[in-house]
This record gives C-alpha cells, sequence and structure tokens, in this order.
C-alpha cells in the first residue's frame, strides 16, 4: 500500500477504511464484535491501510469504542479520524450542534472512547446553519493548540464554506460523498480543496455498495438498511441505475479485476491527494479494495468513465429530502 498526503501534510495509505457500518447503517449489525476488531487490524497488519474513519454519532458512541479498541496495540502506525457537530439525545439525532462548548465536550469523550491522547483529525459532520463557522474552526484551533486535535477537516460542506473555515484554521481535509455516480464535489468542492492545498477523502466511493456489482433489483436491504431510505435505490430508480454499473462491469472483465476496483482506480486517478474510505465488515473486501491501488486505467477509461454518469444518467437523489437539506451547505 503506498501513501498520499491530504492537507497540512497528513500522510495517510491510498485508501482508507471506513467503520461505520461495522456498528449501524447496513442491516442486522454484525454479532461478533471480536470479528469486526479483527476485521480492523487486518487491514493494518496484511492490507497496510493506516486511515480509519468513525463518528461519535455512529452507533452512537459505540463506533468509537470499537475502532479505539481494535487499533490500540497499533495506534502509532495509524490515523483515527473522528466527528463531531450532531446533537445526539436518547441515542438519537435530533438535529445539529456544533457550539464550541459541545465541540470541546465531544473532543473530551471521543478521546476517552477511542482510548487515545489525541485525535488525528477531527471532522465537523454536518455545517450547523445556527453557528458561523469562523467559531468551529477557531474552537477546533483551540483544540489544536491544546494538543487534543493535531487536524481539522469539514464533512458534506459547501465551497464557501472551506474558504471561509480556512480563513481561521487550515483544514487538512474535507469528506464528502463522491463515486461515479454522485459527482457533486466536481463543480466547486474540488476546485476548492485543490487552490486551498486541502486533502479530500471521499466516502460512499462504492456507491453504498451499488458500485460493486453485487446489488441488483432483485436485492431485498435488511430491516435497518438505511439503502431502504434513499431514493437512489428505489424501484424503478435502481432498475435504470443498473444501466450504469453495467458498464463498470464490462470494463472490469475486460481488464481482469472487479468493478469495485475500477471505481476505487477511478477515484485514485481524480486527484493525488484524493484518499477514498470504502468501508466493510469482511476482510476479502478489504484485501479488493486495498488492491484497487494497482489497478491501473488509461487515460482513454479515466475519460471514458468520467462521462458515463452524464452520458447513462443516474437516477434519485443520494439522500432523502431531509438529508440533502444538510449537504452543501
Amino acid at each position: 500500500m503506498h501513501t498520499r498526503t491530504l492537507g497540512q501534510g497528513l500522510e495517510v495509505s491510498a485508501v482508507g477504511l471506513g467503520c461505520m457500518g461495522m456498528s449501524q447503517g447496513y442491516g442486522p449489525n454484525p454479532g461478533d464484535r471480536d470479528d469486526m476488531i479483527g476485521v480492523i487490524r487486518y487491514a493494518v497488519e496484511q492490507a497496510g491501510i493506516t486511515f480509519f474513519d468513525t463518528a461519535e454519532v455512529y452507533g452512537p458512541y459505540v463506533n468509537e469504542e470499537l475502532v479505539g479498541e481494535a487499533l490500540a496495540p497499533v495506534r502509532e502506525q495509524v490515523v483515527i479520524a473522528t466527528k463531531f457537530g450532531w446533537n445526539i439525545q436518547d441515542g438519537r439525532m435530533v438535529g445539529t450542534n456544533s457550539r464550541p462548548e459541545q465541540i470541546r465536550r465531544v473532543a473530551d469523550e471521543s478521546l476517552r472512547r477511542l482510548g487515545i491522547d489525541v485525535i488525528d483529525l477531527f471532522y465537523q459532520h454536518r455545517v450547523d446553519p445556527e453557528v458561523p463557522i469562523e467559531d468551529v474552526a477557531g474552537t477546533v484551533g483551540e483544540l489544536v493548540e491544546a494538543g487534543k486535535v493535531r487536524h481539522f477537516g469539514l464533512s458534506e460542506a459547501g465551497a464557501g464554506t472551506i474558504r471561509r473555515a480556512h480563513g481561521v484554521h487550515p483544514v487538512t481535509a474535507v469528506q464528502s460523498e463522491y463515486s461515479l455516480w454522485t459527482r457533486d464535489p466536481e463543480p466547486e468542492v474540488l476546485p476548492a480543496c485543490a487552490e486551498l492545498g486541502i486533502g479530500f477523502v471521499p466516502f460512499s466511493p462504492l456507491g453504498k455498495g451499488f458500485l460493486t456489482g453485487t446489488v441488483s433489483t432483485t436485492t431485498a436491504f435488511a430491516d435497518g438498511d438505511i439503502r431502504n431510505t434513499i431514493p437512489r435505490f428505489a424501484a424503478g430508480n435502481i432498475d435504470a441505475n443498473e444501466a450504469l454499473v453495467s458498464h463498470v462491469r464490462a470494463l472490469a472483465e475486460a481488464k481482469g479485476t472487479t468493478p469495485g476496483q475500477i471505481a476505487l482506480a477511478w477515484l485514485l486517478a481524480q486527484q493525488p491527494w484524493i484518499v477514498p474510505i470504502p468501508g466493510t465488515r469482511r476482510r476479502g473486501r478489504v484485501d479488493e479494495n486495498a488492491a484497487a491501488t494497482q489497478v491501473a486505467l488509461s487515460a482513454d477509461e479515466v475519460a471514458e468513465l468520467d462521462a458515463l454518469a452524464s452520458r447513462v444518467g443516474v437516477h434519485g437523489d443520494r439522500y432523502n429530502a431531509a438529508g440533502m437539506a444538510m449537504v452543501g451547505l
């Protein structure tokens, strides 16, 4: 596994691991917690992954505990990212909260749950329209000065917000959904990152599983699977979107690789400061995702994939209406 550098010189593996799904989001959670700890440690020891993503809201709280325990033996080898910004009441998200006192409280609690002395990368999970981003950036800057945080990040923020935050305290990374069927960051956010020297971390780089070619019109998602709430996976839309993944599958077959590896290789080809964080619960997928760094795409193949979404079309939003209202602020 080779490395890439996000903003402010933060060096990480070229592919990271998103850990949310080990605690929530994709149907019944794994019954064996020790197995998930094993997957995370396998990612470090066998796949060379050094970049791990969690958040207080995953679970909530239990995902940070899981990640902290799993990575304790290799703490000095890895970069741990977590997030603040939600108002969590009785185990449920009830809006955003990025007031300075809340940010400081979350930092202390995340440090405790993760069992670490410093958070490597601390993202604002969603922009809070009630709190000026300058106050958020200033508060995280104070945490950096106090030695509790190393780097500041933003998730699903708009270009204007990124610029304002960066003017107060350097932003190391912006995390947003980005993949062959989610191209929202391209017009404004990616150019802002390029201009300001900020790294970009795509989550759901495999389209929540769709771009692996394992989801079809006959797939039935379990109760509690977030894809049941996403218009893009609804009946009718998923039929139409199958045309996109069929093109990816054909290229994968021609190159002797997998559709998921093509999707990740395309992201890696966009910019040297882009680091996708596919999530998985399985060792085999860890290996497959890590091996995407070895898939070489020609300039023509990249260009063909660049044009795929506009040529074939993507049907349905990537979030429900409430979720879409909270991105790009």
